[in-house]
């Protein structure tokens, strides 16, 4: 279970977090939402340790893990895709996926990752992670990564995923979710503003102002953010808390 107590963040006198109170329970599809500039990523880089919190603990699994860099989390089941994913000139696609196994896979099981975002594996075995990749494509090679950590993974972070990819890849990676929710017993946390990702959550949880205003099942959540046009702190019904 991951748990954040009375987290906040601040920049330069900003304060972009504040006093976050969250239990995010394990096996649950979660997707944070929120309009631009409430803190979503923020949140997401505090969970993986990418940013440290000026005040508050982050707990995973019985562990405070406040002030653990982003390899320690790693090594305790945490996985971060990035909103753009990052490119490594030199670097293959079969190199990659192997890394993030944490072993040396062969062609035959990379493939097997790369079929289930939807890529033609054998095209992108040996291509290298650089700029000649979509966005799109990127964003699939980063998530078959994730999955071939396997039961390593406890948790999964994914920041706006939808971001920068063509409909054909957004299409695809609402199914890749879909599966992932069926699937895995990891716990999988999703930023993203997009109805079809909302749609498919367990739960949602609302971000405004730095602070969570919402926080409850899809069903009962969606259609009020729906009905309000993303006014998201008119929402009833739910818990701010847990």
């Amino acid at each position: 279970m991951l748990e954040l107590k009375n987290i906040s963040f601040a920049v330069e006198g900003k304060q972009i977090l504040q006093d976050v109170n969250l239990q995010l329970p394990d096996g649950r599809f979660i997707v944070i939402t929120g309009p631009n500039g409430s803190g979503k990523t923020t949140l997401a880089r505090l969970i993986m340790g990418i940013e440290k919190p000026s005040g508050g603990q982050i707990i995973f699994n019985g562990q405070d893990i406040t002030q653990l860099g982003i390899t320690e989390r790693a090594k305790l089941g945490v996985s971060f895709a990035f909103q753009q994913p990052v490119r490594f000139k030199g670097l293959t696609v079969a190199d990659l996926i192997s890394l993030a196994a944490g072993h040396k896979m062969s062609t035959a099981d990379v493939c097997q990752y790369l079929s289930e975002v939807g890529l033609c594996a054998r095209d992108y075995v040996n291509r290298e992670v650089d700029g000649k990749l979509s966005g799109g494509e990127l964003k699939r090679i980063e998530i078959a990564g994730i999955l071939a950590r396997g039961s390593q993974t406890k948790l999964s972070l994914f920041d706006e995923p939808e971001a920068g990819i063509d409909l054909w890849s957004f299409n695809n990676l609402i199914d890749v979710f879909a599966n992932m929710r069926k699937q895995s017993q990891a716990s999988i946390i999703v930023i993203s503003h997009q109805e079809r990702i909302l749609a498919i959550a367990d739960e949602l949880v609302v971000l405004s102002g730095g602070q969570i205003v919402q926080r409850g099942p899809q069903s009962e959540i969606l259609p009020c953010l729906l009905n309000i046009d993303y006014k998201y702190s008119a929402c009833k019904g739910g818990n701010r808390n847990d």
